[in-house]
This record gives C-alpha cells, structure tokens and sequence, in this order.
C-alpha cells in the first residue's frame, strides 16, 4: 500500500525506512513542504491509503483535519494534541479513520498494563519519571500522562508526580515507581532505539487500511503481536 508519512525529525524518518522494508510505497513530506496542511488536498491524498504523522502538535492538528475531511485514514504518534480528541473524534466518525497513540511500542504498551496492576497496591505514593531528547517539543511525554491516567484510574483523585527530563538523544525512559514506608517497587522502560516505535506505527497503519472509525492504540496493539514486533522504544 502507498503510506504518506508527515515529519522528516528522527522517528519520521525511521517510520518511513521500516514501511519502505516491509513493502510499502512511501512517500515523505516535512512541515515545510506542508505548511498548514496545505499538501493534503483531496487530489494528493487520492491514490494514500493511510497517513503517518510525526510532526508536532499545532501541525498534528491542521493534518488531521485535512486528511479527515476528505475521508482519509491518518495514524498519529504526535502528542501534545489531545485537549481537541473529541473535535477529532467527531470528524473521524462522519467516514475518515484515526488512529492515535502516545506510544507505539510494544514494550511500553505492556508498561501501561503492568501499571494498572502496580496502582492496585494500598498505601503506596505513585510517581512517574520520564527522559527524553532535548528536542521534544511536549513535556510531561504522551507515556507519562497515560501512566498518571492509567494509575489514577484506578486510585481517583490520588496525587502522581511527574519528574521530566530532556538530555541529549535520549530515546526514552519511563520509570513508575511505587513507595510506602517499608517498600518501593519500580516498573521501568528503558528504550535502546526507536526502531520499535516505528515498526509499531507502520503496523498500526497496515491495520487501519480499509478502515472507518477511531481507536487508541491501546485498544488494538494485542491484534498486531505475531508480526515481528520485538523489543521496546
């Protein structure tokens, strides 16, 4: 299939490089060349089968309604945009298709899980620290917000620290940690490359191809196991 990717940062580049591995035709547009989403115009989205966005948030936002409103299928690793979920959901569910994620890993994916168990702990204080490379643009990271969630879902109204740092070309590292006057537990994630995050995204658009709707990647990733999808980012 013929996958757009938007971004040419580091995990753009790397989405574009694993969809060309496993198959697909590619095409690649950094936020100069789509400036205000003026690239996604119906002729050029006609002959895409699914959109791969890793831009930042304010242009996240105008690709998404531009490829929605022509009933296209986007698949979002950009973060940072959430506070207008409910806009996007809205014009995904009139015949487009969105597919959104704070973390494509697998890896990680299995992180938020563990995490809903650890919350389930009495009289422990949960906190979150997260590192990444200085030029990621959102801070606390997507992951980090959906761990607080994850844990305050499960314990309403409890108080989750996030500790962020930006260092170098860190590829990413989430520790939860959980402390009570006796004990600490840690779940961590310690990602050695981002090549994970982006088999998971490429994955996640072979999957929405020929699909309506809108999904959290959270809701779908056990259905991509089984497809080469190891280690973690």
């Amino acid at each position: 299939m013929l996958i757009l990717v938007l971004g040419k940062g580091k995990t753009g580049s790397l989405v574009a490089e694993v969809a060309r591995e496993r198959g697909h035709g590619v095409r690649a547009l950094d936020v100069a060349e789509n400036s205000h989403a003026s690239a996604l115009t119906a002729a050029n989205l006609a002959s895409v089968d699914v959109v791969i966005d890793f831009t930042a948030p304010e242009a996240a936002l105008e690709n998404m309604r531009a490829v929605l409103a022509v009933g296209g299928r986007i698949v979002v690793g950009t973060t940072g945009w959430y506070a207008s979920l409910d806009e996007m959901r809205a014009k995904a569910q009139k015949g487009g298709a969105l597919l959104y994620g704070t973390n494509f890993s697998i890896g990680v994916q299995k992180l938020f899980r563990l995490t809903a168990e650890l919350a389930r702990l009495d009289g422990y204080k949960f906190s979150i620290a997260e590192t990444h490379h200085t030029s990621k643009v959102d801070a606390p990271s997507g992951t980090a917000l959906t761990l607080r969630e994850i844990i305050q879902s499960v314990r309403p109204g409890a108080e989750v620290e996030i500790a962020s740092h930006r260092i170098g070309d860190a590829k990413g590292e989430h520790v939860v940690t959980a402390r009570s006057g006796d004990d600490t537990l840690e779940l961590r994630h310690d990602a050695h490359s981002r090549r994970a995050f982006a088999l998971g995204a490429v994955r996640a658009a072979e999957w929405l191809a020929g699909k309506t709707g809108v999904w959290d990647f959270r809701e779908i990733f056990e259905q991509l196991q089984g497809g080469q999808m190891t280690g973690g980012t």
